[in-house]
């Protein structure tokens, strides 16, 4: 009885503040001046209609390679230790302990018709971060998503962790790159002016946000896919 009062009381408390919230929200009327200030820089000197975008790749494009760096070190602490109770790879389907359940048709036929899509809008998501909603962070969840919905629809798929590291580690490598040509050309790391603005809203356009984009999708699309290996039963 006790625990039940203390649990409702909780939920009350939690009411009573998400209550407070939403009555004295007031929707902001204007931009601050540092938001102001980005709204107008990054049309101008990066050519980029997504600012979100041009911020992260560009004035914080360091800090973004820092958390794809962190992202790496969870892909591969989830590897190491869970990966010590996996089977051999080159041990069969067959003489596997643990062999999971199959899926039902419905989810097999459901994954054969949805991952081509879903790998198609990743790609666009990435490719065209830099004009509308979308980015490498966002499309490389997506890519994720696929392999997640593989391992659902056939418990016994093996995604190729050999490609994938290879992929991670080239993308990575030419993030790198790219900033130090930027240091070189431009006089800054990860400047993305060294190559041109092209038309504003043009595919081709923003320096090289939309080839960091890609990058940045790739890189983080395998770090995710890994750890979702590493968590299969």
């Amino acid at each position: 009885m006790i625990r039940r009062l203390s649990i409702v009381v909780a939920i009350a408390a939690f009411g009573l503040i998400f209550a407070s919230l939403a009555i004295s929200y007031t929707e902001q009327q204007s931009l601050r001046p540092l938001a102001e200030s980005y709204v107008r820089r990054v049309p101008q000197e990066l050519g980029a209609p997504n600012i979100i975008t041009g911020i992260l790749l560009t004035y914080r494009a360091f800090d973004t390679l820092g958390e794809v760096a962190v992202l790496f070190m969870v892909a591969a602490s989830v590897g190491l230790v869970l990966g010590a109770g996996h089977p051999p790879r080159s041990v069969s389907s067959e003489d596997r302990p643990d062999e999971a359940w199959p899926s039902s048709e419905i989810v097999q036929s459901g994954a054969q018709i949805l991952v081509p899509l879903i790998s198609i809008f990743a790609a666009y998501i990435i490719m065209n971060g830099h004009l509308s909603a979308g980015g490498g962070f966002q499309g490389g969840a997506v890519i994720a998503s696929c392999v997640l919905l593989m391992l659902l629809a056939y418990p016994q798929y093996q995604p190729n962790l050999e490609f994938l590291s290879i992929a991670e580690s080239m993308a990575g490598a030419l993030f790198v790159l790219a900033g130090i040509a930027g240091l070189i050309v431009a006089g800054s790391f990860l400047d993305t002016r060294i190559l041109p603005l092209g038309q504003f809203g043009a595919f081709f356009s923003a320096g090289t946000i939309p080839v960091l984009s890609v990058l940045l999708g790739v890189k983080v699309g395998c770090e995710l896919s890994v750890i979702l290996d590493g968590f299969r039963p």
